[in-house]
C-alpha cells in the first residue's frame, strides 16, 4: 500500500463501513513524538478520602444560575488533540463513521507535531533534522488521510485559509467538502519542545508551571507565517473560542488522567511520561480541552443556557497494556488511513516539504509491536445514557450534556420532556443511577473538582445528587463522596462510579482506584456512609458492571488483561469477596451483567480482537460454575449492553445491544441461535446503550444521538429477521 494509486480509487459501501467500524471511540496517540519528560511535580498530601478512616461527606454548593440547555444545532464533532495523527490512531474508526454519515468533523491540533524534526524512512539512513519541514509533511499526511475518509482522491486540493483568534493570533484552517461531507483541520502549531530561558518547555509545563510560555512554529507552506506566543490562559481562551465558533454537539478529547504504569522490558518508557503510560502532550492536551469544556459549559448568568454537547475521551499509548479490542476488518480500515497519513517520499503530493509521516506508511502500523492501531478504547467505557423505568411505561433518562447532569422524563409512546439542567459539572460522561426502595433516584458521577494544573489543584471526586421524593425534584446541592485515593494527584486515577441497590436496601458504590483495583462505599439504611474500603485483589480496566442475583446477592465484574474479575456477596448483608475468576475466554473489552428472571446472572463481553461476543451464565444459588450460553458475531467493538428478552409468551432469551453507529440495533440470542433486530435507517449514537425491561416484558434500548437527545426504541417493534 506504499503508492498513492493504492488509495486513489478506494471505495467502501456504507454497509461495509458500518459492519467494519460499527461502534464508537478511540484513544488519542501521537506517533514519532520522542521526548524526555520531567518527573511528576511533587503534590503535598491533602486528604480527600481515607480508606481506613471515616471519610467525610461534604455538600457542594450549587450557585449555578442557568436557564436549562440551549437547543442543539445540527450534529457536529470537534476533536481536540495534541499532535497530527492522534485522531487517526486513537479516535478512529469513529472519525470515519461520522464523516461517512455526513457529520462535519473539525480537528484541532494543539502542537506543531515537529518533535525533533526527523522524518525517518524505514530501512533508510536517518535524515537531517528539519522541524518546519516535518511539521508540513505531517500536515500533508493528515490532508491525505482525511481526503480518503471523505471518499475523495488522496491528493485532492484543500481550501487553506487564515482564522483570526483571540489576542490577535491566527491559525491555519484546512477545509475540504466532498460528496456532502466536510472535514476541517485547525493547526495552532504550539512547539512540542521550546526554550524558555535556560529551560526546555513543552505543553505539560505550559499547563502546570506558572509563567511558562510556548511559541508557535509555522510550516513553510502554511498560510500563516507569523509566530505567536501562548500562555496557559491564552490557550484555554483559544480553545473556548473555537468551541463557541463551531458549537459542536460532540467533543472528543484525549485522556486527561491516564493509567499509572510500571515500565519494564516489555513496556519500555519510550515517550511515556514519568509514572503514566501515555505521552505527556496527550495528557496536557486532554487537561486543556477539559478546562475549556468546563468553562464553555459552566458559564453562568441571567438568561444563559448551557450548551448541549456531549463528550468522549480516548486512551493513548497505554492501549498496548490491555487486550486488543478491534476486529480484523476494523484494524484494516484504521491501517488504510494511517498508510495514507504516513505516505511515501516518492509520492507527488504537491507539498514541497514532504508527503506524510513516513515512519507510519506502508503498513508499518500493522508491523508495530505497540499495536496502537489494533485498539480503540474509551477512557470512560460506561459513558452514555442511564434509564429507570416506572409504572405505566414511564421512563426517566439521565445523561451528561455540557458537562452537566441532564434529566428527561417521558414514556414508551415517544413523548419526552426537554432536558432538565441538574448542574453538578464539570462531570465525566459516565454516570450511574440507583432507584431506592422508596422510589427516589440517586445519581452518581465523577467530577473534575479542580482543573488548575498547579500542585494540589487538579483533583477528581465521586459526587451524588439525591431526589427529594419519588418522581419529584432533586435536592439543591450535590454531595461529595470524596475519592478512594488520599493524595490529590492520585484522585485523578479514580474511575467513574458504578452503583447498585442491594436487596437489604443499602446502596453500594464502586470505583476503580489508582492501583487498578476496586474501592467501595456503602450508604446504609440509616443514611450514613461507610468509609472507602478496597475490595480483595484484582487488576482491572476501567468499566465495572454490577447486578443482584435471585438470592439477593450482589455480583461485581471487571475485565483484566486476560480474564474477567468477579466479586460477590455470600449473604445479602455481607461484604463482597473474590468470586469466580474466568479464564475460559480472554475479554477484549469491558463487561455488562444482568439478572435473568430465573435468578441467574448473565454476563456479556467482547472477545479479544474479534467480532465475537461471549454470553455466559452463572446459575442462581451457590453455584460457582459458569456456562457459555452463546458466542454470537456482532459487528463493531466496545461494550455490549444486555437486556433480558424473555416473555411468558415467547420464551426468547437475552438481547445484546452493541455501541455506536449501526444498522443492527440489537441481537436476540435464544437456544444457541442469534438473530438481528434492526432498522433500515442507520443510527448515530454516542456512548453505550442503556438496555432495560419496561413493565413485565418490553425490552427497551435507550441511546443518545449526536444531537444530544435520547432515542428510545422498543426492540421487539423493529424486528427484521
Amino acid at each position: 500500500m506504499g503508492r498513492w494509486s493504492s488509495f486513489a480509487d478506494v471505495t467502501l459501501s456504507r454497509r461495509t463501513l458500518l459492519a467494519s467500524t460499527a461502534a464508537a471511540t478511540v484513544a488519542g496517540v501521537v506517533s514519532g513524538c520522542g521526548s524526555t519528560t520531567p518527573s511528576a511535580p511533587h503534590i503535598p498530601a491533602q486528604a480527600t478520602g481515607d480508606a481506613g478512616g471515616r471519610t467525610p461527606v461534604r455538600r457542594l454548593a450549587t450557585a449555578e444560575t442557568r436557564e436549562g440547555f440551549a437547543a442543539a444545532g445540527a450534529p457536529a464533532v470537534v476533536q481536540i488533540v495534541a499532535h497530527p495523527d492522534d485522531d487517526l490512531f486513537f479516535m478512529n474508526p469513529d472519525v470515519v463513521q461520522n464523516l461517512s454519515a455526513g457529520i462535519p468533523v473539525t480537528s484541532v491540533y494543539v502542537t506543531d507535531g515537529g518533535s525533533f524534526g526527523v522524518n525517518g524512512i524505514p530501512g533508510r539512513p536517518t535524515p537531517e533534522p528539519d522541524i518546519p519541514a516535518y511539521i508540513s509533511s505531517r500536515q500533508q499526511g493528515l490532508r491525505q488521510a482525511y481526503a480518503l475518509m471523505l471518499g475523495a482522491r488522496l491528493f485532492t486540493p484543500w481550501e487553506r485559509s487564515v482564522l483570526p483568534l483571540p489576542g490577535g493570533r491566527t491559525a491555519e484552517v484546512n477545509r475540504l467538502e466532498y460528496g456532502g461531507r466536510t472535514a476541517e483541520l485547525i493547526f495552532l502549531n504550539l512547539r512540542m519542545h521550546a526554550k524558555n530561558g535556560a529551560r526546555t518547555v513543552n505543553l505539560t509545563r505550559l499547563w502546570s508551571t506558572p509563567g511558562v510560555t510556548l511559541p508557535t512554529q509555522p510550516a513553510p507552506e502554511s498560510t500563516v507565517q507569523q509566530k505567536y506566543t501562548y500562555t496557559r490562559k491564552d490557550l484555554i481562551e483559544t480553545l473556548v473560542f473555537l468551541l463557541s465558533r463551531r458549537k459542536p454537539t460532540l467533543v472528543r478529547t484525549l485522556d486527561p488522567d491516564p493509567d499509572t504504569q510500571l515500565h519494564d522490558e516489555r513496556h519500555p518508557r519510550g515517550s511515556d511520561q514519568h509514572g503514566f503510560s501515555d505521552h505527556p502532550d496527550h495528557t496536557a492536551a486532554g487537561l486543556f480541552a477539559w478546562r475549556a469544556l468546563a468553562e464553555w459549559g459552566g458559564r453562568t448568568g441571567r438568561g444563559t443556557q448551557a450548551p448541549a454537547f456531549q463528550t468522549e475521551s480516548f486512551r493513548g499509548y497505554y492501549n498496548q497494556r490491555w487486550p486488543k479490542n478491534l476486529p480484523p476488518a476494523t484494524v484494516a480500515l484504521k491501517a488504510l488511513y494511517l498508510n495514507a497519513y504516513g505516505g511515501d517520499p516518492s509520492w507527488e503530493c504537491g507539498n514541497t516539504s514532504g508527503c506524510g509521516d513516513y515512519a507510519f506508511g506502508q503498513d508499518a502500523v500493522l508491523r508495530s509491536m505497540k499495536g496502537w492501531a489494533r485498539s480503540t478504547h474509551r477512557r470512560y467505557p460506561n459513558s452514555g445514557p442511564k434509564a429507570v423505568a416506572g409504572a405505566g411505561g414511564a421512563l426517566t433518562v439521565y445523561g451528561v450534556l455540557g458537562t452537566r447532569l441532564a434529566r428527561w422524563t417521558g414514556d414508551l409512546s415517544g413523548r419526552q420532556s426537554p432536558p432538565e439542567d441538574l448542574a453538578g459539572g464539570p462531570l465525566a460522561p459516565s454516570i450511574s443511577v440507583v432507584r431506592t426502595k422508596d422510589g427516589r433516584d440517586l445519581v452518581f458521577a465523577l467530577r473534575f473538582s479542580a482543573l488548575e494544573g498547579t500542585a494540589g489543584a487538579n483533583r477528581r471526586e465521586i459526587v451524588m445528587l439525591r431526589q427529594r421524593s419519588a418522581g419529584g425534584a432533586f435536592e439543591s446541592s450535590w454531595v461529595s463522596l470524596g475519592s478512594p485515593e488520599s493524595r490529590p494527584w492520585r484522585t485523578r486515577l479514580t474511575g467513574p462510579p458504578t452503583a447498585v441497590l442491594g436487596s437489604d436496601g443499602r446502596v453500594h458504590v464502586f470505583a476503580r482506584n489508582g492501583a487498578k483495583s476496586v474501592s467501595s462505599r456503602i450508604l446504609g439504611t440509616d443514611g450514613e456512609w461507610s468509609p472507602w474500603v478496597t475490595l480483595p485483589a484484582g487488576r482491572i480496566q476501567e468499566g465495572l458492571s454490577a447486578t443482584v442475583d435471585g438470592r439477593g446477592l450482589i455480583h461485581l465484574f471487571g475485565t483484566s488483561a486476560n480474564w474477567v474479575e468477579h466479586w460477590s456477596q455470600r449473604t445479602p448483608t455481607g461484604e463482597l469477596r473474590k468470586g469466580t475468576r474466568r479464564f475460559a475466554h480472554q475479554p477484549g473489552d469491558v463487561p455488562d451483567a444482568i439478572t435473568a428472571p430465573d435468578g441467574s446472572v448473565l454476563l456479556g463481553y467482547r472477545s479479544v480482537a474479534s467480532d465475537e461476543v461471549i454470553i455466559e451464565r452463572l446459575a442462581a444459588g451457590r453455584a460457582k460454575r459458569w456456562t457459555t450460553v452463546a458466542k454470537p458475531q456482532m459487528a463493531g467493538y466496545g461494550r455490549v449492553s444486555l437486556v433480558d428478552g424473555r416473555t411468558a409468551s415467547s420464551g426468547n432469551g437475552v438481547m445484546a445491544v452493541p455501541a455506536g453507529i449501526r444498522e443492527d440495533l440489537a441481537y436476540e440470542i435464544s437456544g444457541g441461535h442469534t438473530s438481528a433486530v434492526g432498522t433500515r435507517t442507520p443510527m448515530l449514537t454516542v456512548g453505550t446503550a442503556a438496555a432495560l425491561t419496561v413493565g413485565t416484558d418490553t425490552p427497551v434500548s435507550v441511546t443518545m444521538g449526536l444531537d444530544g437527545a435520547p432515542r428510545i426504541t422498543r426492540l421487539r417493534d423493529i424486528r427484521t429477521s
